[in-house]
């Protein structure tokens, strides 16, 4: 333990500077080991694995809230004794790092294809390096407490081992299959990409009429929202139950443009009410198209490409052409034709890429998928019996709805960056393998391992994610860690990765550890901009977390972040927000030099057994004085403080959290407390009442420090070591819970009744433009209510009252009054104002309230106003002249007070 004279209000600097405090402290904890998780069978463990963020760049603002809410909760189990591991690591994130980095190759003016893989995966794996070394740096500056001992990458060598143990199982198994399927491919990261990469956009298009003629005479009338994909065009599909076109099935039609004959077709998929009740039919650039085709054996014509372009099979007038322009064509040509009957608005969901915001392209394409509906299943199940939580509970019903429609998913991509596919086929005889590592030699013809040609395609990236629970463990081994650590505690992140993360996770960990990956999913909401918008570079709106560490430091951030914050509903950002912590920041450290100044060379030994019995008087220890009602007051609200905050924590409701200790500290101890024991700590009422009020005051400021630390971890922790009788960081300190002895209701409720009584009086005193310097007489009757006001009557100074009386009966002379909950306040004005200065105070605020409510009366009494005007500009105006007549009244009832004093 530090002596206690090394600690005075001196060693720190009068205003907080977070530059000065954060990096050192962090420098230490580190120096120190602290974030080292150590396997004990003797504790709980406690494991968080952190969402890895994407080696794209730099981290955003969500991931600075995703990780501020872990690190509390590891801080908060850290202090409560569990063996404690955060898990940290990054993610390969396969297309968007690719797509960095081949812009960066086209401003050197070179591309990924005149490197070749080898040398471009070498420049990927340069990015990845310095880019993961910034991202842990600002994590880090942030107080990240993850053991980065045990930092890992989702491409490492054991991580890759993994995900391909996963894929030759999962493929064993019968789960993964490869196929010509129709799939979501974009044009302009070159790659297939899964439903859930695709954003749906509602966007203002048309719906296009055309006419096909049928051979042998007359005309079927087709709808479309993509004319350009007419050529590629195989049939015509009807409802078999309408009766339009019953009898046109079996017929043929020929296509405008390309004169390809086609069949009319019928087919229950068809919706009668859409367009005309007839569809074309495009197998290559149509998912439902696909499946009616795989029903009649109808061919494919591919007629878009890879890069977005219309294909030869277009036809030499539109080959070469990009979609947009061939649109644009074709319905040209078609008018032409006299082929276009009509054309009409319409607004329709249309698909981006996720990553590039490209307008996705439907491509059949052969693709590795994997089976979701059999693993979906003990997924579901996991979550309906309770063995996983989500919270909050209404995201499960979200869960359980997409599982159920869950749909097979596409594995593959057209990218050289990520897992390769483990799959080799023979150049000799075409034998496909599946191996985790190449085999030696073609099971079938016998030819070498280097005639075997692995895939070129690598997996999604979400694959190898969804096994970062038990891979970052050390699967596919039987690990230590993975014996003690998994399951993993609970899973922090947003709602927006539910479907892409959270659920192949549980699907993951169920398939391959027979267990839940996590027993808790806390999901929490997104940040918006002031106004509630989505930050995006193209509005100017996103905010860089690096800028506010900056200018007002970390803990400043990371206690803006979690003010308000409620589970799963999104939260504003605004600098309003990041000043407000930052005031609170400059308070704590105020108050605790102001509390040092009054604690030099105090040594809280000396008291600790009186402290911990709750500051009994029979066994009060020699040179201290019995405790006052403000001590035992302030201790009661210490432990309602532990209490809380604890119970809000295990209910993930940080911002709940973050409000009860803001309101203890700011308002409790350091207004009400502090200025309560002042005169003791000055001396003023003797060495013994001053030791006292040091040991209380000692007492609640580093519980309360403790109490903070998880969220605001690098001021508490500077505060809390310059304490005396601490230890070495509040970060390995225990976590406060509640003093038994502390509990005190009766001490509650008497202080609460003077605090009332004093707000009362400050309140007169503003009213009656008292001069906040000059001390006032107060008069209370308080009825049964006296015995608690007495108890700590003395605290009425607080108000800045002179002297005071009790009496049975409200006075007759002139006085300003309020009612608390429990006594009726009295404020005598005789020779307290100047009663000629105030009434023409009053006089002139009357004459300018009475001239705005006349306006106000007039505008609602207009002919027509309260029918035209919006319902929230009258209510508005109608509050407005409620609010100006209680002022009148209140104006008036002064008035008079001061013609009693006349």
């Amino acid at each position: 333990m530090k002596p206690v004279e090394e600690f005075t209000a001196q060693s720190l600097p009068p205003a907080y500077d977070p530059h000065a405090v954060e990096q050192p402290r962090y420098r230490a904890w580190e120096e120190a080991g602290y974030f080292r998780a150590e396997i004990d069978p003797r504790k709980e463990p406690f494991c968080i694995v952190m969402p890895p963020p994407n080696v794209t760049g730099r981290l955003h603002i969500g991931h600075a809230l995703d990780n501020t809410l872990q690190d509390i909760l590891v801080r908060w189990h850290r202090m409560r004794g569990h063996a404690t591991l955060w898990q940290p690591g990054t993610d390969h994130a396969g297309i968007a790092t690719q797509a960095v980095v081949e812009r960066r190759l086209r401003e050197e003016g070179q591309t990924r294809h005149e490197l070749g893989r080898e040398r471009f995966l070498e420049r990927v794996w340069a990015w990845k390096d310095e880019y993961e070394k910034n991202i842990v740096e600002q994590l880090k500056r942030l107080g990240a407490s993850a053991d980065w001992s045990r930092l890992r990458f989702t491409m490492d060598e054991g991580l890759s081992r993994a995900v391909a143990e996963v894929f030759v199982r999962y493929y064993e198994r019968g789960l993964i299959y490869r196929g010509d399927y129709i799939v979501n491919w974009c044009p302009e990261c070159r790659t297939a990409i899964s439903d859930l990469e695709v954003n749906h956009e509602e966007e203002a298009g048309h719906l296009w009429t055309l006419r096909y003629p049928l051979v042998g005479g007359g005309e079927i009338r087709v709808a479309t929202t993509r004319p350009e994909t007419m050529l590629g065009d195989t049939a015509v599909a009807v409802h078999p139950e309408d009766e339009r076109y019953r009898h046109l099935v079996g017929r043929e039609a020929e296509l405008p443009l390309v004169g390809r004959r086609i069949p009319v077709v019928a087919d229950e998929a068809v919706d009668r009410e859409f367009g005309t009740g007839a569809v074309k039919v495009t197998p290559f650039h149509d998912p439902a198209d696909f499946e009616i085709a795989r029903r009649h054996g109808l061919p494919a014509v591919q007629v878009i490409g890879e890069d977005g372009r219309m294909t030869g099979a277009a036809g030499p007038a539109y080959a070469g052409l990009p979609r947009e322009e061939a649109r644009r064509r074709v319905i040209a040509d078609l008018e032409r034709g006299g082929f276009l009957v009509s054309v009409e608005p319409l607004t329709h969901a249309v698909g981006h890429c996720d990553r590039c915001d490209t307008v996705v392209e439907p491509l059949v394409s052969r693709q590795w998928f994997l089976r979701m509906k059999p693993l979906a299943e003990p997924a579901m199940r996991a979550v309906e019996e309770g063995r996983i939580r989500i919270v909050p509970e209404r995201f499960t019903r979200v869960y359980l709805h997409w599982m159920e429609n869950i749909r097979d998913w596409c594995i593959s991509r057209q990218l050289w960056w990520g897992h390769r596919i483990p799959a080799y086929t023979c150049a000799e005889c075409g034998e496909l393998q599946v191996a985790v590592d190449r085999p030696e030699r073609c099971r079938r013809c016998g030819a070498p391992g280097e005639r075997l040609v692995q895939d070129e395609d690598v997996l999604d990236t979400w694959f190898s994610s969804a096994l970062w629970p038990f891979s970052t463990l050390g699967w596919p081994e039987d690990t230590p860690e993975l014996r003690y650590f998994y399951p993993t505690s609970v899973l922090v992140t947003g709602y927006d990765i539910l479907f892409f993360w959270v659920a192949r996770m549980i699907v993951s960990g169920l398939a391959f550890m027979g267990d839940v990956p996590f027993r808790t999913v806390f999901l929490h909401g997104l940040l918006r901009d002031a106004e509630g918008r989505k930050m995006s570079k193209s509005r100017g709106n996103v905010v860089d977390p690096m800028d506010v560490v900056e200018r007002y430091g970390a803990d400043v951030l990371r206690f803006t972040l979690i003010s308000g914050t409620a589970p799963g509903n999104d939260l504003r950002f605004s600098e309003e927000r990041v000043e407000a912590s930052r005031n609170f920041a400059n308070k704590i450290w105020n108050a605790a030099r102001l509390a040092l100044s009054h604690l030099r060379g105090f040594d809280p030994d000396a008291g600790r057994t009186w402290l911990s019995a709750g500051l009994p008087d029979g066994s009060r220890p020699e040179g201290f004085a019995a405790a006052e009602l403000a001590d035992r007051w302030i201790l009661h609200r210490v432990n309602h403080a532990a209490a809380e905050t604890g119970r809000l924590l295990e209910r993930y409701e940080f911002g709940e959290a973050a409000r009860t200790l803001y309101d203890f500290i700011w308002s409790e101890f350091c207004d009400w407390y502090l200025e309560a024991a002042k005169p003791r700590l000055y001396g003023r009422e003797g060495e013994e009442a001053r030791r006292t009020a040091q040991l209380v005051l000692w007492a609640a400021l580093e519980r309360a420090l403790r109490l903070l630390h998880p969220m605001m971890p690098f001021i508490t922790d500077e505060l809390w070591i310059h304490l005396p009788g601490t230890g070495p960081s509040a970060m390995v300190a225990p976590y406060p819970e509640p003093v038994e002895a502390w509990w005190d209701e009766d001490a509650a409720e008497a202080m609460e009744t003077v605090m009332d009584v004093v707000r009362a009086v400050r309140h007169l005193r503003t009213e009656a433009g008292v001069e906040p310097a000059r001390e006032v007489r107060v008069v209370l009757v308080a009825g049964e209510a006296e015995p608690l006001l007495r108890r700590g009557e003395r605290y009425l100074r607080l108000a800045r009252a002179g002297e005071w009386s009790f009496l049975a009966e409200p006075p007759t002379e002139p006085a300003s009054s309020a009612v608390t909950r429990a006594v009726q306040v009295f404020l005598p004005l005789r020779g307290l104002i100047d009663v000629a200065k105030e009434r023409r105070r009053l006089e002139k605020a009357r004459e300018e309230a009475r001239a705005l409510l006349d306006r106000i009366a007039a505008r609602l009494e207009r002919p027509g106003y309260r029918e035209k005007a919006p319902a929230d500009v009258v209510a508005r105006d109608e509050a407005r002249a409620a609010e100006l007549r209680e002022t009148l009244r209140a104006l008036e009832e002064r008035e008079a007070q001061l013609r009693e004093l006349e």
